[in-house]
């Protein structure tokens, strides 16, 4: 389903569930909004406790009444399933829901994302809740998306989820030799004998099979995912025909993304730059790389789904942002793709762990304030250039960024066990093309080379998903392809290729992978170039460049923009230097 609002989303997560017993203040909320161009909030996403008191006693008075007072003021509203946080009489009545860590310890009560999405009970009670929001809200006008849960997160070691994981395994692998193959248990003895032995990766037991630990990983994205879809088809079910999203993070170690973005309908992300910590242009070329990453697993239109208007609290230094810089990184985000501005959060809570949390209206509650003044230019901006809104960014280069080859490198055991610095490399190559304008889609190795001129795969330790075979067709096509170190090492299952790296395109590249040293923290080494000098390798380069694109007769560009992907490459291929 293509998703196309009207107009760029303007707004954020709204709590009112939080201030029911001040009803002048939800008042002075909505003209507050009004005032700062504010038509879209995010409704019910921590709500559980006030949307289901006592089990099986559901309360949606108190948000009707929002939703139409916010309806009837021009302001639209994003609705999400509250399956972020459950309340406490469910945990009490039934310990299943909760987590089980890789110790084999079962959580207490608290924090959010403390539930197990194998658990049948858990489940059920997000089906039956979300079912009854569909049947109650889907129709109303003012409801123009669905939000399921939030920031979906974390891992469960429960038996429920073991027996899951062994089940996953078996229908992957068929057979227990298979696993021990694929595997490769004979390493220290650790063979199984059945299904029945697979368990979890843990700190107090098996830890050192690869395979494993990378199993472990797509069996949590799995069942993740499964569990977005099991919401979604609640609401369906129900009758909900409003497209649906869910909010994601970057850097996010437990679902696969390109995975999770095939179940909505429309991509959403949660931006939080460091902005003011080290180099302005380096934080802005790393925050539009992920904007492109969102932009480019479906490739289409994103929403920003949450963005700090203020000061992050949850961050060692809870740095503002100087005057200025919203409005630039909210419009940076639209350069990229995005059809919303929202923030977390509209109102500042009174209490809790986010009360001191950036938000478009301050304790102080008035619209003489720094950053509510700010949010007021970031509405009337985003009015003033409503014309942009949905528009499309073509871009024919790409550089890949793996979900699970990132897993892999983190996982390796060696060359360095700490601090491998993937997606700073991945941010290198990126940062080489956008620094000579050019529009980069970040894509994985699902994905088809087919619509580039030019791609970029830096550090992919892990081919997977036929990965070689699309690269050589790429290049076969006159594409450039340009990769660096510590590449084509292993296949999907860790295991090490036999008879040179990188495995399956050492013609390719017209090379062979003999050794790789890895540098301590603050050690630094040089690249030398032989007779020519850098010039002399600039011109090989052009040379390549033009065997490659003009002699294929892909002259499907103009002499400028080819010029252009030139230098961008060779600036990527010379590790992000520039020229």
């Amino acid at each position: 389903m293509s998703v196309n609002f009207e107009h760029f989303l303007y707004g954020g997560d709204y709590n009112p569930d939080q201030w029911l017993e001040y009803p002048d203040i939800l008042k002075e909320d909505i003209r507050l909004m009004k005032q700062a161009h504010i038509n879209t909030v995010s409704l019910g996403i921590f709500a559980w406790a006030k949307m289901e008191p006592a089990e099986g006693v559901y309360d949606f008075g108190w948000m009707e009444e929002t939703i139409d007072r916010l309806y009837e003021n021009g302001i639209s509203v994003n609705l999400a399933t509250p399956s972020g946080a459950r309340p406490h009489w469910m945990a009490d009545r039934y310990p299943e829901v909760l987590r089980v860590n890789e110790a084999r310890q079962r959580a207490l009560f608290g924090e959010r994302h403390n539930h197990c999405y194998t658990s049948p009970v858990y489940r059920e009670k997000v089906r039956r809740m979300n079912q009854k929001l569909a049947e109650r809200f889907d129709s109303h006008p003012g409801v123009i998306l669905w939000h399921v849960s939030n920031e979906y997160m974390g891992e469960c070691h429960c038996p429920l989820c073991q027996q899951a994981f062994r089940n996953w395994v078996k229908e992957k692998y068929h057979t227990i030799d298979e696993v021990n193959r694929r595997w490769n248990t004979a390493f220290w003895s650790h063979d199984y004998q059945s299904f029945d032995q697979i368990e979890s990766p843990s700190s107090v037991g098996e830890n050192s099979i690869q395979g494993l630990y990378l199993d472990w990983r797509r069996f949590v994205s799995h069942q993740t995912t499964d569990f977005c879809r099991a919401e979604i088809a609640a609401l369906r079910e129900a009758g909900a025909k409003k497209p649906v999203t869910t909010n994601m993070l970057y850097k996010s170690p437990w679902v696969n993304y390109f995975e999770l973005a095939d179940a909505v309908d429309i991509v959403s992300w949660d931006s939080y730059p460091f902005w003011h910590k080290g180099a302005e242009s380096q934080t802005a070329v790393n925050a539009g790389m992920r904007h492109d990453v969102m932009r480019s697993m479906k490739g289409e239109s994103f929403l920003m789904m949450e963005s700090c208007p203020g000061a992050m609290n949850w961050v060692p230094v809870s740095k503002l942002k100087r005057p200025g810089m919203l409005e630039a990184s909210s419009l940076q985000a639209v350069a990229h793709g995005s059809d919303s501005v929202l923030y977390f959060q509209i109102r500042k809570g009174r209490g809790g762990y986010e009360k001191l949390h950036g938000a478009v209206i301050d304790h102080y509650g008035k619209e003489d304030d720094r950053t509510y003044q700010e949010c007021c230019q970031v509405g009337a901006d985003l009015e003033a250039i409503q014309r942009l809104h949905h528009s499309k960014v073509e871009a024919s280069v790409a550089v890949v960024y793996d979900w699970e080859n990132r897993w892999a490198v983190e996982a390796s055991a060696g060359p360095r066990n700490e601090n491998m610095y993937y997606r700073e490399a991945v941010e290198k190559s990126y940062g080489a093309f956008r620094r000579q304008g050019v529009n980069v889609d970040v894509i994985d190795m699902t994905k088809s080379l087919e619509p580039y001129q030019v791609v970029a795969a830096p550090m992919v330790y892990m081919f997977r998903a036929g990965f070689e075979e699309k690269v050589r067709a790429f290049v076969e096509r006159g594409g450039v392809f340009i990769m660096t170190y510590w590449s084509g090492a292993v296949d999907e299952n860790d295991l090490c290729f036999l008879g040179g790296t990188p495995g399956g395109l050492m013609d390719v590249m017209g090379l062979r992978s003999t050794e790789i040293d890895a540098l301590y923290e603050g050690e630094s080494n040089t690249l030398r170039v032989a007779e020519s000098g850098v010039s002399g390798e600039r011109e090989r380069f052009r040379f390549v460049w033009r065997r490659r694109i003009w002699h294929k007769k892909s002259a499907r560009f103009r002499y400028g923009h080819q010029k252009r992907l030139w230098r961008a490459a060779f600036d990527a291929w010379r590790g992000g230097l520039p020229l």
